[in-house]
Parts: C-alpha cells; sequence; structure tokens
C-alpha cells in the first residue's frame, strides 16, 4: 500500500473486519488501513501449528465453518478450498461415552433398550410432563419440562453448572429457548448445507483476503493509541467492544470467556475424535479438543498428539470475551450504546460491526453475511453517493 491516506479504517482483523476491508478494497477500489491490537490477523478464527507436533491448533477454540448462505459460501470459496469435513459430537457422563446431540442412539445408550422414533418422543414426552412448562421459575425446570429429569441431570445439569459457574436453580428460564432431541440416528452437529474446514488453515485463508495493494495492515496496534493520528474525515468500521469505544459510559457489558489448557501427549490418538464434551460436574473443563482430527488427511505425527481442555467462566475486565451474557441489564445498557452509535455514525462517521461490536455471539458465517450487508447497504452508497452514514448495528 502507498503512503497516501486511506480511504477507510477497519478496526479489528477478525472476519467482519477483513470481509469489509477486502470488499472495500477490491470492489469499491478503496483504500483500507486495518488495525488490530494483536500481534496476528485473523482475530478469534487465528490458528497457527503447535511447535512440537505441527498440528495446527485453533488458538482461542474451535472454529467449524459451515452456512446455508449461498451469497457467503460463494465469498469464501474465493480465499480457501474446503475439506469434506462433517463436525460430530460425543459426550461422556458417569464413565459411559454418548452420541450427541441428544438422538435416538442417545436415549438407546442411555435408557440400554432400543426405541423406535415413537417409542423415544412418547418416553421424553412422559418424564417432560413432571413440571409445566408455562409454569418454570428457572432454568433447571425449563430444561426438565422439555427433555424430561432423567436426561436433564445426565447431559444438561452439569455441563450447565460449569459454563455458567452457577447452579440452574438460580439462572433464569429464558436462558435455554430449546433443548432438541433428534429422534433419529443422525448424528451431524450442524445442519447446514455447506460445512467444512479450511484446506490450508484459517490463518492461510485469512491472509489471503488482506492480501491487496489497496489494505495496510497494522498490527500490535491499539486503535486508542493512534485514533488521534488517524485523519478526522475518514470513516471508520469498529469491530472492537462497543462499551469501550465509548469509555463504559453506560456500564461494562456482560460476557462469557473460556481458557485453554494445551498438552502434548506421547500418543498418536488421545480420544479417537475431535471434541469431548464432559458433563460429569465433578470435571472441571467442559470438553477436550484433539486437533490432529479435524484434519486428518493431513500427514501428522503418530506418535503424539495435542489436547486442549477447555473451561468456562465469566469474564472480567482484560479477559477475552467470547459470549455476551445478555442479561437484561446488559440489554438496557445496550440500547444506551446503540443510541451514541447513531450519533457516532452522523458526527465522526463510525459504523460498529462484528460480534464485539454489536454484543451478539456470531457464526464465521454470520459474521461475513453481516459484513457484506455492511458494505452493500452503508459502505458503498457512502462513497458512490456521499452523504451521512447510517448508525444503526448491522444483524
Amino acid at each position: 500500500m502507498t503512503s497516501a491516506p486511506p480511504d477507510l479504517v477497519v478496526v479489528g482483523s477478525g472476519f467482519f473486519g477483513l470481509t469489509v476491508a477486502e470488499r472495500v478494497a477490491t470492489q469499491l477500489d478503496k483504500r483500507v488501513l486495518v488495525i488490530d491490537r494483536r500481534s496476528h490477523i485473523g482475530g478469534n478464527a487465528y490458528s497457527e501449528p503447535e511447535p512440537e507436533t505441527g498440528i495446527e491448533v485453533h488458538v482461542y477454540g474451535a472454529h467449524l465453518f459451515h452456512t446455508s448462505n449461498e451469497r457467503v459460501w460463494q465469498y469464501v470459496n474465493q480465499f480457501t478450498e474446503f475439506t469434506g469435513y462433517q463436525h460430530r459430537v460425543f459426550t461422556t457422563y458417569s464413565g459411559q461415552t454418548y452420541s450427541f446431540p441428544m438422538n435416538l442412539l442417545t436415549l438407546c445408550q442411555y435408557f440400554g433398550r432400543s426405541f423406535t422414533p415413537d417409542e423415544a418422543r412418547a418416553l421424553v414426552a412422559e418424564q417432560a410432563a413432571e413440571i409445566d412448562t408455562a409454569a418454570v421459575g428457572n432454568l433447571e425446570e425449563k430444561a426438565i419440562s422439555l427433555i424430561g429429569r432423567p436426561l436433564y441431570e445426565a447431559f444438561v445439569r452439569g455441563y450447565t453448572k460449569k459454563q455458567w459457574q452457577t447452579d440452574p436453580t438460580e439462572l433464569p428460564a429464558a436462558v435455554i429457548a430449546r433443548l432438541p432431541v433428534r429422534y433419529n440416528f443422525e448424528n451431524r452437529y450442524f445442519n447446514d448445507t455447506y460445512e467444512g474446514l479450511p484446506k490450508d488453515g484459517y490463518t492461510a485463508w485469512l491472509q489471503r483476503m488482506a492480501d491487496h495493494p489497496n489494505i495496510e495492515v497494522r498490527l500490535s496496534t491499539d486503535y486508542f493509541d493512534v485514533r488521534d493520528d488517524l485523519p478526522s474525515d475518514v470513516p471508520t468500521v469498529f469491530t472492537g467492544p462497543i462499551d469501550k469505544y465509548f469509555d463504559y459510559e453506560a456500564g461494562e457489558l456482560g460476557w462469557r470467556t473460556l481458557d485453554f489448557e494445551t498438552e502434548v501427549l506421547p500418543v498418536g490418538d488421545f480420544q479417537g475424535t475431535p471434541v469431548m464434551n464432559y458433563a460429569d460436574e465433578d470435571v472441571p473443563y467442559t470438553r477436550i479438543h484433539e486437533f490432529r482430527h479435524f484434519h486428518p488427511e493431513r500427514d501428522y505425527p503418530t506418535d503424539k498428539t495435542v489436547v486442549v481442555r477447555e473451561y468456562s467462566r465469566a469474564a472480567e475486565s482484560g479477559d477475552e470475551p467470547y459470549y455476551p451474557i445478555n442479561t437484561p441489564e446488559d440489554r438496557a445498557k445496550l440500547e444506551r450504546y446503540r443510541e451514541l452509535a447513531k450519533k457516532e455514525a452522523v458526527d465522526r462517521r463510525v459504523l460498529f460491526g462484528g460480534r464485539l461490536g454489536t454484543y451478539k455471539y456470531l457464526d464465521m458465517h454470520m459474521a461475513i453475511g453481516s459484513a457484506l450487508s455492511m458494505v452493500d447497504n452503508r459502505i458503498r452508497p457512502f462513497f458512490d453517493q456521499g452523504g451521512a452514514l447510517d448508525g444503526r448495528l448491522e444483524d
């Protein structure tokens, strides 16, 4: 990129920010400056080889690409080929391993007998009748009213308590809208039309998105340290935490975070599958990832493997935010930030997007689709026609 000033500043090099940057650079022929506080590109989708084994590890937790959005699928295939990987998960409880999400095989395994689909439906309905859904007062009661007490206590209670570090009787019923049980033997985790993993890894994919002469990427750079040095009339797409942008004027938004514990083991295969959930309350982690299984087509070592244990807890200041908690108090704060964002778009030409910028948990395909919409509906009209920017948060 030349030393000429940018036409657009993008804060954050995750999928949302890089999609915006790539489209503006290639389709609008505008210069884009991408700023990221981390030392690497890609946000939470960043992956790298574990040094001892060469096994590609998703540094911020497993990322599984799936979508039914035809436009998103066509877009991402410009930058990477995908494997035929289909995500399947298993869960352990009380020394036994079960198919997951809950399906007909799970029920047969747990109750120790074969069921037809209709028999399984009748059993779950009978057990769920213990509590009337309309009368529930907390998460535990809501879950039991959906799937019955036995399945709840085996597969939901302990896992939920570890996720939230709160007893399910003290969590609001609204935390779970539904608990699906599949009354067939389908064990694919996702139901989307397209699914796979990037053949060359996520980092290679993301680097290709940024590889354009109109795009400059500055890493290890905090936007708030350089904001005053940027041209004041250049529009900005901000994908960092919206509450931080406004200096927590309405208070900090609540998030859950994840901690990861990585270990290299002297075996060729530790668990035989990419992800194993742990439903028992006395097991401190929620799941174990074994990353060699995400790419069985690769030539990885046969005498070593990498496992990553995942722990969930409430985020504190300075932690990496992952999942919005979204309490009524959080939603009230967000409404205030939405109002501030509308004004900021008009006053300073700043748009907010992505997971942190909208306080929404977005899968990768959702972030990409949202970014494409922002370019179509607001950034392109701004550059083509001029005028004010619409400050609503992109869905």
